[in-house]
């Protein structure tokens, strides 16, 4: 029998845009790098960034959300081997609270597998900043990232759709979220409503 007590002591329930942790994740989307940061403000302790050594657009000290500068770090490995490679050296080190990666290829399912046993080693959340189409089968979940306009100067919304998830069901949001703090406003999408989660490949 449930208590009062039992009630008072629950954690609050998870909101749809928390990413499971020990567990590697992907989004695709002009808009992914900005779900990427809205992570970092949800992950306590470091931040690795890793990205190519070619990639001309990187994440702007100035731009950052307060307080991430402090805790992030960039990684740039020449090839697409090391990237790899640094993503699962990463998520094995139990220190580091969120683990971002740009891979240029598709995610082979040996690769996905890979990562998703080294978060699990580490309980290291990964979140892998994919091009369309190219994420790994062996991914937890999968989100489609966007901007949308604003109805109003004071706002910035985000359509963030989750696509794939293998532990729930999937359905998308339009996300208040100016990105200077963790405060944000989650609005569902008119019309549309949660569908059950794909069947795991």
């Amino acid at each position: 029998m449930t208590t009062l007590r039992d009630l008072a002591h629950r954690p609050p329930p998870a909101d749809p845009l928390t990413l499971t942790t020990a567990r590697v994740h992907e989004a695709e989307g002009p808009g992914r790098r900005s779900f990427a940061l809205f992570q970092t403000l949800r992950h306590p302790g470091a931040v690795l960034w890793v990205l190519p050594a070619h990639e001309p657009q990187r994440p702007m000290l100035r731009g950052l959300p307060e307080g991430l500068s402090e805790r992030l770090l960039l990684l740039t490995p020449k090839s697409e081997t090391d990237l790899l490679w640094c993503v699962e050296e990463a998520l094995r080190a139990a220190p580091v609270g969120l683990v971002i990666a740009e891979p240029q290829q598709v995610l082979s399912l040996t690769a996905g597998r890979r990562l998703q046993l080294a978060a699990e080693v580490g309980r290291t959340t990964g979140l892998m900043l994919i091009r369309e189409g190219q994420g790994s089968s062996a991914t937890h979940t999968r989100w489609r990232c966007a901007p949308t306009p604003a109805t109003s100067a004071d706002s910035t919304l985000h359509h963030w759709s989750l696509n794939k998830n293998k532990k729930g069901t999937l359905g998308q949001w339009v996300v208040n979220w100016h990105g200077a703090s963790a405060a944000f406003n989650l609005v569902p999408k008119a019309g549309k409503r949660c569908q059950p989660a794909e069947p795991t490949r």
